[in-house]
């Protein structure tokens, strides 16, 4: 729709990335606003957010059937939820990517029955619960998607079906076991904000 109002990050990209979003004016209602690591990105963008609810995505998503967001908004509207997220699926990856991507999502669901959690990839909030919680941690340089939403409560967090997709560069640079370890040493710290607070060279590899 062209009055749907789409904020775009930019941490000073020499790709191209400024002119293909607004490439797009004819068709959105679209900005290219101040970036720089996830946390501050986001955080720029909601606060300009003037909607019920505000809708994170990572720069490589795609979504997986048109209707996603609406069933999100509906979910939340329905049964008055702070948080949204859906699966994540590895479309061109190989079956190790795939499986590891899988073994997030069973995660995922697992978290939601005590201390829900959803990935940045895809992240529906409820736009006051989201500044009633400070928004992003800024000065967390990997996880701030996982730490922000372990505050939001269980009956408040729902996942709904279908997916979206990702590619598998992340594996690709740093390698699957790296990125393995690192993602069940995030588990196993959701209590330690120390852990968060540390650079685990995710954003320099």
């Amino acid at each position: 729709m062209s009055s749907t109002r789409v904020l775009v990050a930019d941490a000073n990209s020499t790709d191209g990335t400024r002119e293909i979003v607004l490439s797009f004016r004819d068709r959105l209602k679209v900005s290219v606003i101040r970036g720089g690591v996830p946390s501050v990105g986001r955080n720029l963008g909601a606060a300009q957010a003037d909607s019920d609810y505000v809708l994170f995505l990572d720069a490589d998503i795609e979504l997986a059937h048109p209707s996603l967001v609406r069933r999100a908004v509906e979910s939340a509207q329905r049964k008055q939820l702070d948080c949204v997220t859906t699966n994540i699926l590895c479309r061109d990856g190989n079956w190790i990517d795939k499986l590891l991507y899988a073994g997030n999502d069973l995660f995922q669901y697992l978290s939601s029955l005590h201390h829900p959690f959803a990935t940045g990839m895809f992240m529906l909030f409820d736009l006051n619960k989201f500044r009633e919680l400070g928004g992003f941690h800024e000065q967390v340089l990997f996880g701030e998607d996982y730490l922000l939403t372990q505050q939001v409560e269980r009956k408040r967090f729902a996942i709904v079906g279908g997916g979206v997709y990702t590619t598998n560069r992340r594996f690709q640079k740093m390698g699957h076991l790296r990125v393995g370890w690192l993602f069940l040493k995030t588990a196993v710290n959701f209590r330690n904000e120390d852990y968060f607070l540390r650079d685990h060279k995710y954003w320099q590899t």
